[in-house]
């Protein structure tokens, strides 16, 4: 289990608002195009990362984390299980509170470095599932 009731809640309404979504872009059939709308709808300002620096949902895109030019709190991350590392390992070194992969996104090692280095880390999990459920 990767991440107890308390430290999804923590991330969801303690750690900050503001969402960088890596692997959104203005593709509607993509899992993380659903998701961020959720997110903006609870409150949360997104900030879509994706090669191709896209606005979504009326948020200016970036081609990288290290571009987005403000603090950046929770990296939500849209990648496959083999580039979700490097995407944990950008998530520290720009100084985020917090990294969440998302359903089927999973990395062990990628895990176990960004708890090591500070941050809360939720994996394989929806936060569009699981903010309903907070009450």
């Amino acid at each position: 289990m990767h991440a107890d009731q308390e430290t999804v809640r923590k991330i969801l309404t303690a750690t900050g608002d503001t969402w960088a979504v890596v692997g959104l872009s203005t593709n509607q059939d993509r899992a993380a195009y659903g998701v961020a709308r959720v997110l903006q709808r609870f409150g949360k300002r997104i900030v879509p990362v994706h090669p191709k620096a896209e606005t979504v949902h009326g948020e200016q895109g970036y081609a990288s984390l290290d571009a987005v030019p403000f603090p950046v709190d929770v990296v939500d991350v849209f990648v496959n299980s083999e580039l979700a590392g490097a995407v944990a390992d950008q998530a520290v070194a720009i100084g985020a509170e917090a990294v969440w992969f998302q359903l089927g996104v999973i990395d062990e090692d990628a895990y176990h470095r960004t708890r090591a280095a500070g941050l809360d880390m939720v994996m394989d999990r929806c936060p569009a599932i699981e903010i309903p459920r907070l009450g």
